[in-house]
């Protein structure tokens, strides 16, 4: 129980007001915990799209907005700022260290602006064609966020820190690395045969597993060449670009 109310209160806007254990297997459960809470958030989304098209009888491109604002207001913008702030150091063109102090500037740029401004679009614009075709069922709104952090998970789990400060160097020490990837695989298989079962297809666990494993591989050496390594802004960044990549994808395949 700690572990996901860790999850709520580090990786979400909803508030825990209580003071929780930071130990080894807290934190690790924290982590384990990541993806059912992405699932949570997904289900929200859901809830709010089926509110306001058949309740209210809002459009669609209305009904994407909200549905963006609600993964952002239950999330509290965590993911994007890391989104941004990699957006703003990785388009300075500056040396690794200068990268990584970018990271750290609370202020936001251009390149972070502009990179925030473009997800935001594309994600309405996702959501939007989702709707109109009608095929974002409520399976897909909880595996995908779930997907992404579970992905997050071995990213963060299996990289080196770029930097030995900051929030991001304080969990990787307490965490226990192949507790959480152990988890992480097996609830995410079992997340990918519900899918395949409930959309009665093959192809598209298949797509996703390749996928995912394309996104984490790349994402894993690019974030070593550039930053040298994972901090928490990067796992931000990727936790966005991944949901909005398998949403990308269902609408390819479905």
């Amino acid at each position: 129980m700690n572990g996901l109310l860790l999850a709520m209160q580090f990786f979400t806007a909803i508030p825990i007001r209580k003071e929780l254990p930071l130990g080894r297997r807290e934190v690790t459960a924290m982590y384990v915990a990541l993806p059912f809470v992405g699932a949570a958030i997904g289900l929200a989304m859901y809830g709010v799209s089926e509110l306001l098209l058949n309740v209210v009888n809002f459009g669609t491109l209305l009904t994407a907005v909200f549905i963006v604002l609600t993964g952002i207001f239950l999330t509290g913008g965590l993911h994007l700022d890391g989104w941004a702030d990699t957006g703003d150091a990785f388009f300075s063109y500056k040396d690794r260290k200068r990268r990584l102090e970018i990271l750290e500037d609370p202020r936001l740029g251009a390149f972070g602006t502009m990179a925030l401004v473009l997800l935001i679009i594309v994600k309405i614009a996702l959501f939007n064609e989702i709707l109109m075709r009608g095929t974002g069922n409520s399976a897909l709104y909880i595996a995908i966020p779930f997907l992404a952090r579970a992905t997050m998970n071995l990213y963060f789990s299996k990289v080196r820190l770029a930097k030995d400060k900051g929030i991001a160097h304080f969990f990787k020490e307490k965490i226990s690395a192949n507790v959480v990837v152990g988890w992480t695989l097996i609830s995410s298989a079992a997340i990918l045969f519900a899918i395949g079962f409930l959309l009665k297809s093959v192809l598209i666990p298949v797509v996703l597993t390749v996928l995912l494993a394309v996104a984490l591989v790349t994402f894993r050496n690019w974030t070593l060449k550039h930053f040298g390594g994972v901090t928490g802004d990067l796992c931000g960044a990727f936790i966005e670009g991944l949901e909005a990549l398998l949403w990308l994808t269902v609408l390819c395949f479905i």
